[in-house]
């Protein structure tokens, strides 16, 4: 058993068990290997691993006739012979900043001095230098040259492979079209910013809901929680996207029975566009009145004569329930009704034969 691994010799491996203070695993030789439970707890003793984890492990070597790994090589195991393995199979290494010198920081493997540029401590968040004066962290050799004399370290590299780790595993959990709770981290003027299983993804303001939304903080707020689709991932560049207007019922479901051509109804103005004027008439439901239709002259700046929030009355000429459209056009006043019933009577004997229009004429006047 004793040759059957190098020293620092990578094995991928599931935990057999977890006992006091060891965590046994799974060599496939009818026999066990061992790794220090001390390893996977935390500072409030909470446990990371349980009976059946895939975990990876690196080779230590014997003891007792038992084969002793390790997730890390920690100062009391970090000989040159280990230290040379640990660079060759990429093995993490424990190390202790100890102070910051020219171009970067001192560490110390054991007893061994190493040298960590500033571009390879820390990742995303990077602190002060001083606060990594201290600290016991993990890195990885990267350069290994004159039997140990001279060795570069990395934490970088250590946290990339667990921040890859962790999307991979999250690609598993995270994917389009399932319905996903989180809690609302942060607010922009194009959408908010949703916590799911530790990862932020991005619920883009026209996604919010099939209601127009023109102010996030309108209706959403930092620290509430939301229930979205997932409808697009992109883990390369970590991105995605978020909707809970997909969650919603389609507003325009049964609108062409609900508002028939014909339907006169007081709607408010939604928004005022250069090409004419939206109207809100249900939940979700905008229709058009285009310029054309309006009582206005050619070239009018539609926002000087009509207001967001304004009641305007409107009759339903069109519905497209394909394309989700709806034609409107103003209602014609009573007033205007006389005048056209008087304009009518008074150019009866011009009756060409085809079927007058008196609204058609009048606003042909």
């Amino acid at each position: 058993m004793k040759n059957l691994y190098e020293p620092g010799q990578p094995v991928e491996t599931t935990v057999v068990a977890v006992a006091n203070d060891t965590v046994f695993i799974d060599l496939g030789l009818k026999s066990e290997g061992f790794v220090d439970k001390a390893e996977f707890t935390d500072d409030d003793g909470n446990v990371s691993v349980k009976e059946g984890d895939k975990i990876k492990v690196y080779f230590v070597g014997s003891r007792h006739d038992e084969l002793h790994f390790t997730t890390k090589l920690s100062g009391d195991k970090a000989d040159n012979s280990l230290l040379e393995n640990a660079y060759k199979n990429s093995v993490p290494v424990e190390g202790h900043v100890t102070k910051e010198i020219k171009g970067g920081f001192e560490v110390m493997v054991g007893t061994v001095r190493a040298f960590c540029p500033y571009s390879q401590m820390g990742f995303k968040q990077k602190k002060e230098p001083a606060e990594y004066v201290g600290q016991h962290l993990t890195f990885r050799i990267t350069e290994y040259k004159n039997e140990g004399k001279n060795i570069i370290v990395s934490n970088r590299a250590i946290l990339e492979d667990a921040a890859a780790q962790k999307l991979q595993h999250l690609a598993g959990e995270i994917t389009v079209g399932m319905t996903v709770t989180g809690k609302v981290t942060r607010l922009q003027s194009y959408g908010a910013f949703v916590e799911v299983n530790g990862f932020e993804a991005l619920l883009p303001v026209s996604e919010i809901s099939r209601i127009r939304v023109t102010k996030v903080e309108d209706v959403l707020s930092v620290g509430q929680e939301v229930t979205a689709k997932v409808i697009k991932t992109d883990w390369d560049h970590e991105r995605v996207s978020l909707s809970m207007k997909e969650l919603e019922a389609d507003p325009w479901e049964g609108t062409d029975k609900k508002f028939p051509v014909g339907t006169e109804i007081e709607g408010k103005i939604s928004r005022v566009a250069d090409f004419g004027v939206f109207i809100n008439l249900a939940p979700g439901v905008d229709g058009l009145v285009h310029i054309s239709k309006l009582p206005v002259e050619r070239n009018t700046n539609l926002k000087k004569v009509y207001k967001t929030g304004d009641i305007l009355p409107v009759v339903v000429e069109k519905v497209d329930m394909e394309e989700k459209r709806i034609s409107l056009t103003p209602v014609v006043s009573n007033e205007e009704q006389d005048n056209a019933h008087e304009y009518m009577k008074s150019h009866s004997s011009d009756d060409d034969g085809e079927t007058y229009n008196p609204f058609a004429a009048l606003l042909k006047k």
